[in-house]
């Protein structure tokens, strides 16, 4: 069995620092680097990408509202053309400076309101789905399992991705518990572990209600901005590895055929 660990990377601002980027690197196969709407610059960028490359670790986009203030987990009502170009926007900014990194940028994967909004939000989706099938075909879209956007993403012909994450609680239904709620983040790396190696075995996890919730992702997220997100990450690689499940991108740079398709 192959999983891939992902965290949310890339997300100081100027002098201002979110997380351990360096040692997240370390552990993690793929990162989801902030491109400068929710956080992130092009010096953090330049970092970050270079040193994913230089430990073999996938480089996706994390693209978002255009919500400093917010830290992007405010849902914006902006109109589907201006989304479209402003995903487009951040996919570039990412790719360009990965490029001189000596990397590719592989997936995407939406931020924060972004990505629940487009759960259920088709026009936002679209906008999204738009942007990704017109800058590069190749580029697999990551996302929640049963949403819209990676429905409408797989009738484009893109590639899709399911992500769990390991350190979120979950509604019945599969989607994420939002945050203003109690037990909506969890801290305790032990039983975060536990539920990571049942979610790469398809064994159920509980939801809020202590009720059995089965996922099968195709990678599993770690936050970046957690904390004591490092510990947490480490935990569940090595019980991810003890319990015989390798650890690998889900994604592959691939040769520059598709810009543009």
């Amino acid at each position: 069995m192959t999983v891939d660990l992902n965290s949310d990377l890339g997300e100081g601002h100027g002098s201002w620092t979110m997380g351990d980027d360096d040692t997240l690197l370390s552990i993690v196969t793929s990162a989801n680097v902030a491109c400068g709407f929710h956080a992130g610059d092009p010096s953090i960028m330049r970092h970050v990408t270079a040193q994913a490359v230089a430990n073999g670790v996938a480089i996706g986009a994390h693209v978002a509202y255009r919500d400093l203030t917010g830290f992007g987990r405010r849902f914006i009502d902006v109109d589907a053309p201006t989304l479209r170009d402003e995903v487009t926007y951040q996919m570039g900014a990412l790719d360009a400076i990965t490029r001189q990194a000596g990397g590719r940028v592989t997936y995407v994967k939406p931020h924060g309101g972004l990505y629940n909004a487009i759960v259920h939000h088709e026009e936002q989706a679209r906008a999204v789905v738009a942007a990704v099938a017109a800058y590069d075909r190749s580029l697999v879209l990551m996302g929640l399992p049963g949403s819209v956007v990676l429905d409408l993403a797989e009738k484009e012909g893109l590639q899709v991705a399911h992500e769990a994450f390991a350190d979120r609680a979950y509604t019945p239904e599969g989607t994420l518990v939002s945050r203003k709620e109690p037990g909506a983040v969890l801290h305790d790396a032990t039983q975060i572990a536990r539920r990571c190696i049942a979610m790469a075995t398809g064994e159920p996890i509980k939801d809020i209600n202590g009720d059995p919730l089965t996922l099968t992702p195709d990678s599993i997220c770690v936050h970046g901005d957690t904390p004591g997100a490092v510990e947490i990450a480490r935990q569940v690689r090595s019980a991810l590895e003890q319990a015989g499940i390798e650890l690998a991108p889900f994604t592959r740079a691939k040769p520059d055929t598709a810009r543009g398709a």
